[in-house]
Order: C-alpha cells, then sequence, then structure tokens
C-alpha cells in the first residue's frame, strides 16, 4: 500500500494498524469458527462431510466428486460465456498412510506395530513421540464401509512413533544430517503391548507366535467386525491427536494440524456462503492430492470435474471459452518468516505473520522452474481490489532464489488458459504437525475471497 498523496514508497503495514477495533474483534469471532473446523477435520473426507454440511444450512448448488473433492456454486447474473470467478483450495495435509498390509509385532520390543508410507513433504523427526490418532476408512469384503476415528475422544487410545534416547542416538542419528537420521521406513506405529492369552491351554499351543498381532486383530474385530485382509482395501491416516489451540498472551495465533490448506478450505468455504447474488457464476473448489503433487481422479489435475459443472451450468456454453475468460485464485498458504533462520528468506519479498493475506506473483524454484506467472495485469487487478477494500495484504516468495522453493495447483489452471495467482495467508511451521497463522490473516484472507467472489 502506498500511504498518502506524497509517500510514493513502497512499505509493508501490519493489520494491527490497517484493522479498526471493530475489524478486530471481527477477525477473532471468525476464527473461532475456524478453530472448530479444524478440530472436527482432520482429512479429506472429513472435509468434505463438514463442507456438506454447511452447504445445507444455505441455498447454495453442491457437486461432489467421489470421496474427496467438492465444489459449491453461486450462480452469477451474467452468462458463464464470460467466464466465472473461482477459489481452489486443497484438503489434504501431509500425514502417515497405513500401509496395505500394516500390522506386524516385534517380538523383541513386546510391541505391536503399524508399518506406515509418510504422505507429502514431511521432516520425519516431527512425527516421532507425539500422540497420533487413526483417521480413515475401510472397505470390508462384503462392500460395506466402517468409518473410524480413533484416538480424538478424551477416553480414547492414542498411538506414537518411538525415538531413541537421546543415550544412545550419537552414532545412529546425532552424527547424520537432519533428514537421514530418522529413516521413512522406521515411522512404525506402536499401537499395543499385551499378548493374546488362550484360556483353552491346548489351543494357546496350537496359537504359536504373534501373540500381540493376535490380541489387536481381537480388539478390531470385537469393535469393528474387522480381519486383517479389510486392511488392504481401506484409506488409514495417522495425524496429530491433538486440538487446535490459541496461542500467544493475546491470543492472536492460532495453532493447529492441517492449517495448510485448511485454513484457505474455510476461508473460501465461508466465503462463498455469505456471497449474495454475484454478478459472474462464484466457484469454490475443493480438492485431494495437492501435497504429493496432484495426481489422482480427486485432484486439480482432474479438469472432467470442472468442466462437468460448467456444462451443468450451462450446456450450451463453449467450455474452453469459459475457462479463457475466468479468474481464479489459488488458494494457498504462504510461508511465514520463520525466526531463527531468518537468513533463507529475502525479506522485503516474503510474509510474515500479522501483515494480511500472502499475495505470490508465482511460485516454482531453480529460475521459476514449473511456476505459474502471472501476469503483471492480474496482479494489478488483484493489488487493486484489496486496496479498494482495505484488506491487509503483502507479497510473498517461498524464500531466496536457489535455497528451495515449491508450487502449488495454480499451474494446472493457467494452462486451461485462465488467470491465475497465488493468494493465501502466511503459515509458520509449515507442514509440521502443529502449524501457526495470525488470527487477522486468517479473516483478511476471508474478505480477499469473498470480494472476489462478488466482484463485477
Amino acid at each position: 500500500m502506498v500511504d498518502g498523496d506524497t509517500d510514493f514508497e513502497y512499505k509493508k503495514k501490519s493489520s494491527w494498524d490497517i484493522f479498526s477495533d471493530e475489524q478486530i474483534d471481527s477477525a477473532f469471532d471468525f476464527c473461532n469458527g475456524y478453530i472448530s473446523f479444524l478440530s472436527k477435520v482432520k482429512t479429506e473426507r472429513e472435509a468434505v462431510d463438514e463442507i456438506k454440511k454447511i452447504v445445507e444450512s444455505k441455498k447454495k448448488k453442491l457437486f461432489l466428486n467421489k470421496h474427496a473433492g467438492a465444489a459449491v456454486v453461486a450462480k452469477g447474473s451474467r452468462p458463464i460465456s464470460e467466464g466465472v470467478r473461482l477459489i481452489i483450495s486443497h484438503m489434504d495435509s501431509p500425514r502417515l498412510d497405513l500401509k496395505q498390509v500394516p500390522l506386524f509385532e516385534d517380538g523383541d520390543c513386546n510391541l505391536a506395530l503399524l508399518e506406515t508410507h509418510y504422505y507429502g513433504g514431511i521432516k520425519k523427526f516431527q512425527w516421532l513421540t507425539i500422540p497420533l490418532a487413526l483417521h480413515g476408512v475401510v472397505v470390508k469384503q462384503d462392500g460395506s464401509k466402517i468409518n473410524l476415528s480413533i484416538g480424538e475422544k478424551p477416553d480414547d487410545p492414542v498411538f506414537c512413533v518411538p525415538d531413541l534416547l537421546p543415550h544412545l542416538s550419537h552414532e545412529v542419528q546425532d552424527n547424520k544430517k537432519l533428514r537421514d537420521a530418522i529413516q521413512g521406513e522406521s515411522l512404525d506405529i506402536a499401537i499395543g503391548n499385551r499378548p493374546f492369552k488362550n484360556n483353552n491351554k491346548d489351543d494357546e499351543k496350537k496359537d504359536g507366535n504373534n501373540k500381540l498381532k493376535k490380541m489387536v486383530l481381537q480388539k478390531l474385530h470385537e469393535e469393528y467386525g474387522l480381519v486383517e485382509e479389510d486392511f488392504v482395501s481401506a484409506d488409514i491416516e495417522a495425524v496429530p491427536a491433538y486440538q487446535p489451540r490459541e496461542i500467544g498472551f493475546d491470543r492472536a495465533l492460532i495453532g493447529g494440524y492441517g492449517q495448510d490448506d485448511r485454513v484457505c478450505v474455510y476461508t473460501s468455504l465461508q466465503a462463498i456462503m455469505d456471497v449474495e447474488n454475484p454478478v459472474y457464476t462464484s466457484i469454490a473448489l475443493f480438492v485431494d492430492k495437492e501435497e504429493i503433487g496432484s495426481e489422482g481422479n480427486t485432484s486439480a489435475q482432474a479438469m472432467a470435474f470442472l468442466r462437468l459443472i460448467l456444462k451443468q451450468l450451462d450446456s450450451d456454453a463453449d467450455i474452453d471459452k469459459v475457462m479463457m475468460n475466468s479468474q481464479v485464485i489459488s488458494a494457498d498458504v504462504d510461508a511465514a518468516v520463520t525466526p531463527n533462520y531468518k537468513q533463507v528468506f529475502e525479506l522485503k519479498n516474503a510474509s510474515s505473520l500479522g501483515n494480511g493475506v500472502g499475495m505470490s506473483k508465482y511460485t516454482g524454484h531453480g529460475g521459476k522452474y514449473s511456476a505459474n506467472d502471472a501476469p503483471a495485469e492480474y496482479v494489478g487487478e488483484i493489488r487493486s481490489m484489496l486496496n479498494s477494500q482495505n484488506i491487509p495484504w503483502q507479497t510473498g516468495e517461498l524464500g531466496k532464489v536457489d535455497k528451495g522453493g515449491g508450487g502449488t495447483v495454480a499451474k494446472y489452471f493457467s494452462r486451461m488458459g485462465m488467470n491465475v495467482i497465488d493468494l493465501g495467508p502466511p503459515v509458520l511451521s509449515m507442514h509440521a504437525p502443529f502449524e501457526i497463522t495470525s488470527k487477522l490473516d486468517v479473516y483478511a484472507a476471508y474478505l480477499a475471497y469473498k470480494k472476489f467472489l462478488s466482484s463485477e
């Protein structure tokens, strides 16, 4: 933002200086709903379920793409041939997925464990020694479906990946690079210590080994009617078992799992819920599999879903023309400048907590490789929109040049001829089991998305 008529210098401003006291109160109230949403939604399937509940309460059109894709539509007054206003966010987050044959026992340690395959870009050491919950779905042999959520209720058990004590870690961990100290294959979750006991001594002799594993299988069968083969047709995710919390003496920050990218899921969902009689047809699209490259039939690259929605809105529409005329926000989080590691950020072009929604003209890495690079004209439109509403914003890049990088779903939609820009709140400790956002940035994202969807 430019200050006054005579100050031509661009200066980042704190949201605390831009928002009025009333807006700050509104931001805190808004984030109460967001914290509640985070506490209920820890998987992409659960996100779809919650979206369905919220949409049912208002007159908006809901489209579903299988188990992990959704779209909410507010029909505009202009024909869709003139384009739509589209916001895309992703519902998946980094986690530990169970393998198809996960259950085993380690007789030396007297532990029953689950094998996992980590999902997305994680720092593996962050997933050790934290309480984990198991969420997901199991499809049994007869086709019936069992929904699992174990570890969230106060009286539920939780699960954990054990770590090595520091007294013995010198050779096997301490002298290695951080990313090599914990191997992905070692992220096994401890789930039991009690062996199966057969009261019939003759049968007990036949039982042989794997008594710890048998005890777990017995419990799963008693409570859920499951057998071991049912794991083959299951999507079970191990996620942090703790709840989102306010952070700081001022309660101005939010800590919780999965804020990348469910903060954008929630803010864009609330934005389209609050849009009334838009000029252009508005769509909030919620996708899966972003954290592993947007592959699969529920991902951003599954364009058949979007084409189907547009055809249902206007069966005579030229879908390519609709896309060419559309404007898009890729609603994904930005990297917040991190204390103690500021050396990897170029501070003039990096986002900080509390300075508003982060606008990224481009992502990519190593010379903007694999990036969507929004044209100046479109960046100018978004900038003008934000300034006209006095919505706090800041520019954001993912670190210094050649220090790393990353990508979003923006490039998939720009390939279809759409104008696309990345716009989302900055996140501290991104991809960690406990990420941090600023309440004012969350609210700024909501205001930005709402204005975009209702723009003329």
